[in-house]
């Protein structure tokens, strides 16, 4: 059975907070199944941009696991804001985590391919 979406975005924000990042929930989605995208401002004024990988990423066996898939490198605030601005069209239950952190880190399992 997969975590809800608040359950592994609490989690996700404390792991980010051991790690030694700040973390923040920009924008709460559906509490059971909302998509999670994740912001990494690498404070120099730019961000990656994580998002829910396609589903021909996961392993079958493991289908309850959360992959993502790595969508914008160091862009900026504007470019940002345009994307998210767009999956909210297309799902209003979006979840918006955003990290700090010099080095980049996103602390998330990345699909390979």
């Amino acid at each position: 059975m997969r975590l809800t979406s608040g359950l592994w975005v609490a989690a996700y924000v404390r792991r980010a907070f051991v790690e030694g990042a700040f973390a923040a929930v920009v924008r709460r989605g559906s509490e059971e199944a909302g998509a999670i995208f994740v912001v990494v401002d690498w404070l120099d004024g730019t961000v990656d941009l994580y998002g829910p990988a396609p589903q021909t990423a996961f392993d079958d066996s493991k289908p309850t696991d959360r992959l993502f898939s790595h969508i914008g490198k160091r862009i900026d605030r504007l470019a940002l804001q345009a994307r998210i601005a767009s999956e909210m069209r297309f799902d209003p239950d979006v979840w918006v985590v955003e990290i700090e952190d010099r080095a980049g880190r996103a602390f998330l399992d990345i699909a390979l391919g």
